[in-house]
């Protein structure tokens, strides 16, 4: 007799508990840290300075980041709002580590959250 130790599998109502609480933190953070974007918090209008895209692409950024914090929080957008939360964080890792020479620790943590609910939102 062959007996396995695996976890049952988690029920729908706890993955949804899981997925919502993770969407709302997800979408807290996104969304302050895109309205400090489009606000021209100093230090956001500092790091694109350093990054030398221009100003354009702050709020760009900003305004992709709030969208996407409102897209997380709507089941029928929350998979691409979560993809496209995603890109903008390896954008930023990337900006992090070669431009700003800064700990990509924060986007690396906002990837890691946004790709997993991608991944549990998937169509």
């Amino acid at each position: 007799m062959i007996t396995t130790n695996t976890l049952p599998a988690a029920t729908g109502k706890g993955r949804l508990i899981t997925l919502w609480t993770l969407s709302s933190l997800a979408a807290v953070a996104f969304f302050a840290a895109g309205s400090a974007k489009l606000a021209g918090a100093a230090t956001m209008v500092d790091l694109f300075d350093k990054v030398g895209l221009g100003q354009g692409f702050r709020y760009f950024t900003g305004f992709l980041e709030v969208a996407g914090a409102f897209g997380l929080l709507t089941s029928r957008y929350a998979y691409y709002a979560a993809v496209v939360l995603s890109t903008v964080m390896v954008g930023a890792i990337i900006a992090h580590m070669t431009v700003l020479g800064s700990s990509p620790a924060a986007p690396a943590m906002l990837l890691v959250l946004s790709g997993t609910i991608a991944y549990l939102r998937k169509p």
